[in-house]
């Protein structure tokens, strides 16, 4: 019974300088509510708020997922509280407390996603003390945050670890790095040959069918066709572009194709900083420890360079 007061405490005693309230919200949509978390600032004056977007596969509001827990996204909700921002993070449909409004994964597809976070703006924006909103996705979630951009009036845009390439070439590149026998490579490289293409492949691999299965194909075509670099050349507005030395997962060379598409955005290379946001070295396993430590804190170079964008944003 004392477990969630509990909790509302620490966070509380954690931001003494800009205490906020949590709150469990809910967004209605045809097939089931999606739920969220809002930390709201205090009093009743206008608030600034930020919508954290989480990446790809069964990742949840917190930056977690069933088989590892990291807490990324809730540690940079609570450093924005910090700093005065209210935020927004979400389960995305068919994932954690938003389960049941997801489809089945062979209807699931990828501007799905996207709907749904022009959605979740739109109510954001109807609350009363909401005054400016930001965009901020992580991994995947930077390309869906990208092409939400373009449909919601918005103060800002920030893409943290995020692909600059088509997702065909990053999965190329994560593929090369991984350890396969090479018919399997072979492989793997044309079923996505056949999904760039549009079309599906019945027969998938055992060790190639948690990424290839048929029932997530569907989605991979979906999601494949967007060009992260073109649909953030097309946007209009302030952009804070963040990668990390040692991500694993999205190299140096997305980071600086998203800083090509837009030469006037912010672009901060943090060295040291993994794919969930942690400090860690290149070193792959223990790189990939820190997937499942909630205790590390998030790289410190993070806040100070998210924030510091957050402050110049122009006034409404």
């Amino acid at each position: 019974m004392l477990r969630r007061p509990l909790v509302l405490l620490l966070l509380l005693v954690g931001c003494l300088f800009h205490p906020v309230q949590a709150a469990e919200v809910q967004l209605s949509t045809p097939t089931g509510a999606l739920f969220g978390t809002l930390l709201t600032t205090p009093g009743d004056g206008p608030m600034d708020v930020v919508i954290l977007h989480a990446g790809s596969g069964p990742t949840d509001r917190d930056g977690n997922n069933p088989k590892m827990r990291n807490d990324s996204l809730k540690l940079l909700a609570e450093g924005l509280a910090q700093a005065g921002w209210g935020s927004l993070r979400m389960d995305k449909r068919a994932i954690a407390a938003s389960a049941a409004a997801g489809a089945v994964e062979q209807d699931l597809r990828f501007d799905t996603y996207v709907d749904d976070l022009v959605a979740w703006t739109g109510w954001l924006r109807q609350q009363p003390r909401v005054r400016r909103i930001v965009l901020l996705g992580h991994s995947e979630g930077a390309l869906i945050a990208t092409a939400a951009a373009g449909r919601v009036p918005l103060a800002g845009l920030v893409l943290l670890n995020g692909a600059g390439h088509k997702a065909g070439d990053v999965i190329r590149a994560q593929l090369a790095a991984a350890p396969m026998p090479p018919d399997l490579r072979a492989q793997a490289d044309s079923i996505l040959t056949s999904l760039e293409q549009g079309k599906t492949v019945a027969e998938v691999p055992p060790p190639l069918a948690m990424l290839y299965r048929p029932s997530v194909q569907p989605y991979m075509i979906s999601w494949l066709r967007h060009d992260p670099a073109a649909l953030l050349a097309d946007l209009r507005l302030p952009v804070l572009i963040v990668g990390g030395s040692t991500d694993l997962l999205v190299g140096a060379a997305d980071f600086r194709a998203l800083a090509a598409a837009r030469p006037d955005a912010t672009a901060v290379m943090l060295d040291g900083m993994n794919h969930v946001l942690k400090t860690a070295p290149a070193d792959r396993a223990a790189n990939i420890a820190a997937y499942g430590d909630p205790s590390r804190p998030l790289h410190p170079g993070l806040m100070p360079v998210l924030t510091g964008f957050l402050e110049k944003l122009p006034p409404v």
